[in-house]
């Protein structure tokens, strides 16, 4: 008796909380795999190509934060002398830039020891790992050398060693068996669309790159509504043997007349569990350049490692889930090339901060555009009965 006079009341209150109108926490599918997460605009730094011990400062491609050292490593993706930059950031109290500093330039190195030659490496992403070893992913130079990820010395910049790629990434060797043999189909990486996006996991043993552009052979030129999926590659390295763990579709956004191809320029690392923030990039002669910023998560996704090719439309396999966190064309501002972020100091408040960098291809006249953001918690949705 007792027990169903509990069970009424607590009926009762239930019913009296939906008929008041009490706001209960709304929660979806979405709100499941996604993070909680949300960007403000914190301001942004104008670095104007200058020269350091011989080097042009720009062509700025990535960078990679050193939170021992409180230091962000710049990757310069010039073929003819392949480098990244040491950078001291001054940022205020009131958590803006105030300046950055160039401190050292550090060339890349070959198995040899000496300068990698030009026009072997095309440098577009750069992390660090606990051990100081600076994995670098380059977009390769057609029919010159192939894509590359490989591992250098920060100290040095020393070749130190390199991934094994899935042979879908790397373009058809044509045979000499027969004179008469029709030529291999194109697949592979597309010149200057390779390796953009680099990332690293907080432990520093796992890193993820993705093209910024589908492979060759993943487009369908006959398809009049195509969807256009890059490819994100899952490594294993550390104190083991570097082994693929796994392979990812990237969904990007389709292309429209204002906005022009959209390309995956980064990746971020969120968490150890599959979140990750996205950069993706466009040019328009209409518009000029714009950039948004996604969180994407790999749970769920299917592994794609075994796919030489895609079969379009899409059957049976599950891209990486994708949610739209930012347009920066919402910022009001004129937007530069922007292609390199990275999760970077701690603010004011405690709060990570997020830092983008654009690619000023050695304008001599057009500064390096650095903009900086503070990751917060979105505010939580409600619904009312």
């Amino acid at each position: 008796m007792l027990h169903s006079k509990t069970l009424n009341w607590a009926l009762a209150i239930v019913c009296c909380l939906i008929c008041c109108g009490c706001s209960l926490p709304q929660v979806t599918a979405e709100s499941r795999i996604f993070l909680n997460l949300d960007l403000e605009f914190v301001g942004d730094y104008a670095l104007p190509q200058t020269s350091f011990e011989g080097t042009t400062v720009g062509g700025l491609s990535a960078l990679t934060y050193d939170q021992r050292r409180d230091l962000i490593y710049a990757l310069s993706d010039d073929r003819q002398q392949p480098r990244f930059y040491t950078l001291a950031l001054n940022i205020s109290e009131a958590d803006q830039i105030e300046e950055i500093t160039v401190e050292t330039v550090t060339v890349l190195q070959d198995e040899q020891e000496q300068s990698v030659a030009p026009k072997v490496l095309d440098p577009e992403g750069i992390v660090l790992t606990p051990q100081d070893q600076l994995w670098i992913s380059s977009e390769g130079v057609q029919t010159q050398s192939p894509p590359i990820l490989a591992a250098f010395d920060l100290a040095q910049g020393s070749w130190q060693e390199q991934l094994k790629l899935p042979s879908h990434f790397l373009p058809a060797l044509a045979t000499d068996e027969l004179e008469t043999s029709e030529p291999p189909a194109p697949q592979g990486i597309a010149d200057n669309r390779g390796f953009e996006a680099l990332a690293i996991s907080p432990e520093g043993d796992r890193i993820f790159t993705a093209t910024e552009l589908p492979l060759i052979q993943d487009v369908n030129p006959d398809d009049s509504d195509p969807k256009f999926y890059s490819r994100l590659l899952h490594y294993l390295v550390g104190d083991v043997r570097p082994l693929l763990i796994s392979e990812y579709l990237y969904p990007l956004e389709p292309p429209t007349l204002g906005t022009g191809l959209n390309g995956l320029t980064e990746l971020t690392t969120l968490d150890s569990g599959g979140h990750f923030l996205s950069l993706e990039r466009s040019f328009s002669p209409l518009s000029g350049f714009n950039a948004k910023v996604f969180q994407i998560a790999t749970g769920g996704a299917t592994d794609t490692s075994s796919l030489e090719k895609l079969e379009l439309p899409l059957q049976g396999v599950n891209p990486v889930f994708k949610q739209p966190l930012l347009n920066l064309r919402d910022l009001g501002m004129t937007l530069s090339n922007l292609e390199g972020m990275v999760s970077g100091p701690i603010l004011s408040d405690g709060s990570r901060s997020l830092l983008l960098v654009s690619d000023n291809g050695f304008e001599a006249e057009q500064p390096t555009q650095f903009l900086l953001f503070r990751l917060k918690k979105k505010p939580q949705q409600s619904t009312s009965g």
